[in-house]
């Protein structure tokens, strides 16, 4: 019988610097479920922080919101572009733990969140988009994202790592 598939949760660009005018209570809750689910079921959840902006901003707006939950074990990967997986170390850490299923999560659904599904795509990870986890400065941007990309609730993730 296989082994269950394990499974990340990257959570995208969630940083004050980025999410100052935006409301995000409802994404940041199903994040933050989604998130503590995997954590109790020995999967992972990687914040991606994009510091492209780190020498024009002060650093303590390139730190995540207060309404996400960072854990110890949790792991960060820094980026300097919209795809998480271009120049950084994340096709390497989601190989070593041997993922096979990424869950995209948070800001910007037009550019990083869509930019980062498509870069888990062409790397041979299945992906998927979290269900009401995701925000845009643009709304429509989001049922766009929606619309032609997987996408995965939080019933099916609890039901998965129960598997």
């Amino acid at each position: 019988m296989d082994k269950p598939m394990k499974i990340a949760l990257l959570i995208v660009d969630m940083q004050k610097n980025s999410l100052q005018d935006h409301p995000v209570a409802s994404a940041c809750e199903y994040i933050n479920h989604v998130a503590q689910t995997l954590r109790s079921s020995g999967h992972h959840v990687i914040h991606i922080q994009d510091v492209e902006d780190a020498e024009a901003v002060s650093p303590e707006l390139l730190d995540f919101i207060p309404e996400i939950q960072v854990e110890n074990d949790d792991l960060i990967v820094k980026k300097t572009f919209s795809n998480a997986f271009w120049k950084t170390e994340l096709e390497q850490i989601l190989l070593n733990r041997q993922i096979g299923l990424v869950v995209v999560a948070g800001f910007d659904a037009g550019n990083c969140v869509l930019f980062t599904y498509n870069g888990a795509i062409e790397r041979g990870f299945k992906a998927a988009i979290l269900q009401r986890g995701i925000l845009s400065a643009k709304e429509d941007l989001i049922a766009l994202a929606y619309r032609d990309r997987h996408v995965i609730s939080y019933p099916v993730i609890e039901f998965m790592v129960q598997l």
